[in-house]
């Protein structure tokens, strides 16, 4: 009985360890993906006679924002 205890306990601490983890906050992560969606706004609402830069920022800041998400999802 002691055993079962012990592996039981050994369980639930193992897995709420890693549950702490798993949730980790990461405040710098979701300040950049804000400011990256506060960017994109701005482009897109920039006049359009820009050469092409404009369109091609806008195609940057897309990626960047999909670059961060994963790299939260990959850091959970």
């Amino acid at each position: 009985m002691k055993t079962l205890r012990r592996s039981l306990f050994v369980v639930i601490a193992v897995s709420s360890f890693g549950l702490g983890s798993v949730q980790a906050d990461q405040p710098h992560m979701r300040r950049a993906l804000e400011h990256l969606r506060a960017a994109r706004a701005e482009l897109e609402r920039a006049e359009h006679h820009k050469g092409g830069w404009r369109i091609r920022a806008i195609n940057n800041v897309e990626k960047a924002i999909a670059d961060t998400e994963n790299g939260m999802k990959s850091a959970r």
